[in-house]
């Protein structure tokens, strides 16, 4: 189900612009989890309608996956229908996200011989997907103290009181994280950093090669800009990154949603979840991560592809 307003690379195109995506969405459902899904999109942008509308369905449909919905309205809106729907509501532009990027994460970081509770990780971007992977992240075992967000204002921190009345999430997330009130940019919470993960606007330049220099030895990048990342995998790895990771099937390590939506709905569709946790999604990051070790985990293999068949009902089965 989608308003259409936040649709990837295009923006506020409306729900009729948007039906092809979610047409694209429903046959991926279809083909790699074996879950009918039907594409609906709202003519309203009005968030309370959004949610009656999508309660007023709930008896047909086992599930109900969200896309493609702009922020603020997509956090009200997943957290009012999964607290009140008697079945699975997702958002896969949040939880879908943060599934798969915690599961590249992990990866990386057997690869480059860390820990996730002892790992410094900035997060460029605080958007939806953004503050999803935080929270996900977070929920895996990674220390909030090690943490950092940073938007186009600059690095979350106690200081930003404003954000309590404009972005109630945001304002959790800065209270929780950056212990030592670090303020500045994106190369400032870069600075000292294991990890950077970014959902931001896209590049090149938005990162800078001398940015990643300044990170520990052997960083991970994940520049998950789409289609252009915000630092290219080249110039990332030039600057001394270990491992680097996108959005684009054109490069290694690619962090593809429909790695985890397909089979996490078929997880929770076959043992009748009323829900789907956190916990199952870091059961499906888990997974996806023990697929990747068992088939030998490197600088450019810390995910499955879509075309390893066999990782779906795995997940499923992990989330069930």
């Amino acid at each position: 189900v989608s308003d259409g307003t936040r649709v990837l690379g295009l923006g506020d195109i409306g729900p009729e612009a948007a039906l092809p995506v979610m047409e694209g969405k429903a046959l991926l459902f279809k083909y790699l989890g074996g879950v009918d899904a039907v594409p609906i999109c709202l003519g309203t942008k009005d968030p309370d309608e959004f949610i009656r509308t999508v309660k007023l369905l709930q008896p047909s449909f086992g599930g109900i996956n969200l896309e493609d919905i702009a922020q603020p309205k997509c956090f009200r809106i997943l957290d009012t229908l999964r607290a009140e729907m008697e079945i699975p509501v997702w958002h896969d532009d949040q939880q879908g996200t943060a599934t798969v990027t915690l599961a590249g994460l992990l990866g990386a970081l057997q690869v480059t011989g860390r820990k996730l509770a002892d790992t410094r990780i900035t997060l460029i971007g605080a958007g939806a997907a953004s503050i999803a992977c935080a929270r996900l992240i977070l929920a895996a075992g990674a220390d909030p103290e090690l943490m950092m967000l940073c938007d186009s204002r600059g690095i979350l921190n106690r200081d930003r009181t404003e954000l309590a009345a404009t972005h109630p999430e945001k304002w959790e997330l800065a209270q929780k994280t950056n212990c030592e009130g670090r303020q500045g940019g994106i190369p400032e919470a870069m600075t000292g950093a294991d990890v950077v993960i970014a959902l931001s606007k896209q590049g090149p330049g938005t990162i800078l090669p001398e940015w990643v220099r300044a990170m520990r030895p052997d960083p991970i990048v994940f520049a998950c800009a789409n289609p252009v990342p915000e630092i290219w995998p080249w110039e990332a790895k030039e600057a001394g990154a270990a491992v680097t990771a996108t959005a684009r099937s054109d490069f290694a390590n690619q962090v593809n949603n429909s790695l985890g939506f397909p089979s996490i709905f078929r997880g929770a569709l076959d043992v009748r979840a009323k829900t789907i946790t956190d916990e199952m999604c870091v059961a499906a990051a888990a997974e996806l991560s023990a697929y990747a070790a068992e088939k030998g985990l490197r600088s450019d293999y810390i995910l499955p592809t879509m075309d390893e068949w066999d990782v779906y009902p795995r997940v499923a089965a992990a989330v069930g």
